[in-house]
């Protein structure tokens, strides 16, 4: 072959990947078009023929989609005979204190169940969905191989100074069997494109449920002896008082997985210490923040004091004062966009008694990113939650002195990441070293940069970026734009939840709203902000 389109310098390398062959695809369906000869369509041709096709089995994704749809109506007699004893067991056997708490777990054991059985669907479904995508795709891909070898075939063999054949054909002959394999080609070539494009496709959004759903088996992340089954149930299940309680659990899969692992590792008196805490805890909301107490590294002192700052609250109390970000129920709905400004219409406002987590108290300070690390830190440690919100004491209900204590923590972490004077922006090792400092600690994992700079590479990082965000751990992100005059805007946001094909962003101007994966891939976030900032150029991402 006498060449390779420019656009890789190491074509087998790039070839290597999905979004390598995506790419590389891609481009040759602009350059076959634009073939000035012959011998540049063979090479051409060659080239698209050495990336490979769709891979997969569709039958064994059948099968195993099958598997898990199989088990949806053993679930659900579970289910029935759990409800059965929610309605009439329970009454007859139990009464009083402990009738409540038995109605309580059976609740919880029919929320779990439910769960299970929507797991096991979702599974399937996400598995049948990629098998029919997957075979889709691999004739799409057979048939524009077709046309590539038709094409290849329709114009012969190479020109070369000796090939007599050639040179006894006409000009008008040469035209025409360029142009007639060159339109061949180009068929095949934008179906081979659009079967990888298809594929690739398919198996993200194949990864990015069934992470999901795998997230969503949480009683299971709770690994310890230390615990009853019906325990680790409890705080698997339990949630904030306001907003669906699916969209508001207390204890991420991380939590969970953590917290059971820090309770196998407590000496004999502490393990005593804590089992005492969960006891005497009067609501399962009061138990489960002292398991992400836990979660965070806190060691049972700290814990014991927390305690005594929250002991008795009530649900209510309890999220107002440790959880900065609450889903309500409409909070998915699509309600368009400002023309204006390009920022989501539906949009939450997350505050602490009417103030809310913003930059600078007002969201008009430059200290994007160590607001949004303060915020995303007091999501995963309820302990610094609390010294935010009811200082020293714990028991504040003040917005004021709430704000104070706000921006001072702001200012610290902007100042402990290098800041810009006036408290403005922050580059990206300062991001990362505030991250791996304030954040890394709570969640287990240490954060790493990736610049993301287009569409391919934005979409290449989607599904690691959804499951973490499926396990409960922050992920922080840079977004940008630019003036028509070259004036360049900035801005640092947090990933903070994952449902279907929607990401959850916080951006610290105070607010939540939710974006699709094709706004994070293609230059939409100014929906969770504003014109300025449409793309995204940088993720730090969690590593396990």
């Amino acid at each position: 072959m006498t060449g390779f389109p420019g656009f890789f310098p190491d074509p087998f390398g790039a070839l290597a990947t999905p979004e390598g062959r995506r790419s590389w695809l891609a481009g040759l369906c602009t350059s076959i078009p634009k073939a000035g000869n012959k011998n540049d369509l063979l090479d051409q041709i060659d080239s698209a023929l050495l990336a490979c096709a769709p891979v997969g089995d569709t039958a064994t994704l059948e099968e195993l989609g099958d598997c898990y749809r199989n088990q949806v109506d053993k679930v659900g007699d579970l289910h029935d005979r759990t409800s059965k004893v929610a309605k009439k067991g329970l009454p007859e056997v139990w009464v009083g204190d402990t009738g409540v708490l038995a109605s309580s777990a059976v609740a919880a054991t029919g929320r779990a169940v439910t769960k299970m059985s929507e797991a096991f669907q979702g599974g399937a479904k996400a598995l049948h969905t990629l098998a029919d995508a997957l075979g889709a795709a691999q004739q799409q891909d057979a048939d524009g191989r077709a046309k590539m070898r038709q094409a290849r075939q329709r114009l012969g063999p190479r020109d070369s100074f000796f090939d007599l054949g050639a040179l006894l054909e006409s000009e008008e002959e040469r035209k025409a069997t360029l142009s007639a394999g060159r339109e061949l080609a180009t068929q095949g070539i934008e179906s081979m494109h659009k079967a990888a494009v298809a594929a690739d496709d398919a198996v993200r959004a194949a990864a990015r449920d069934l992470n999901k759903w795998a997230a969503e088996a949480r009683a299971g992340k709770m690994h310890t002896g230390q615990l009853t089954a019906v325990d680790r149930l409890m705080l698997a299940d339990a949630s904030g008082a306001s907003g669906p309680a699916d969209l508001n659990e207390i204890l991420t899969a991380n939590d969970l997985e953590r917290s059971g692992r820090a309770m196998d590792q407590l000496s004999a008196a502490d393990r005593a210490r804590m089992d005492r805490l969960l006891a005497d805890a009067k609501t399962p909301q009061e138990k489960a923040y002292l398991m992400k107490a836990l979660a965070a590294g806190h060691s049972v002192d700290d814990i014991q004091t927390f305690d005594g700052k929250i002991h008795g609250k009530d649900a209510a109390w309890l999220q107002r004062h440790l959880t900065p970000v609450v889903n309500q129920g409409d909070s998915l709905k699509d309600k368009g966009t400002d023309p204006s400004s390009g920022a989501n219409m539906n949009t939450e406002l997350q505050s602490f008694d009417g103030q809310q987590w913003a930059q600078g108290g007002d969201g008009m300070e430059g200290t994007c990113v160590a607001s949004s690390t303060v915020t995303a830190r007091a999501m995963v440690d309820p302990v610094y939650a609390l010294s935010l919100t009811g200082g020293p004491s714990g028991q504040e209900d003040d917005p004021a002195a709430f704000r104070k204590r706000l921006i001072d923590e702001q200012h610290r972490m902007h100042t402990e990441g290098h800041g810009g004077a006036n408290w403005d922006g922050m580059d990206l090792k300062g991001q990362s070293d505030i991250s791996n400092k304030e954040i890394s600690p709570e969640t287990g994992s240490a954060y790493d940069v990736h610049e993301v700079r287009d569409a391919d590479s934005r979409r290449d990082i989607l599904p690691e970026i959804e499951k973490s965000v499926a396990d409960g751990k922050p992920v922080p992100f840079d977004a940008e734009g630019y003036e028509p005059d070259g004036t360049r805007h900035g801005h640092s946001m947090m990933i903070v939840g994952q449902e279907g094909d929607k990401l959850e962003i916080y951006n610290p101007w105070g607010q939540t709203t939710w974006v699709s994966e094709d706004d994070f891939v293609n230059g939409g976030m100014a929906k969770a902000s504003d014109n300025r900032l449409p793309n995204a150029y940088a993720v730090h991402l969690p590593q396990d």
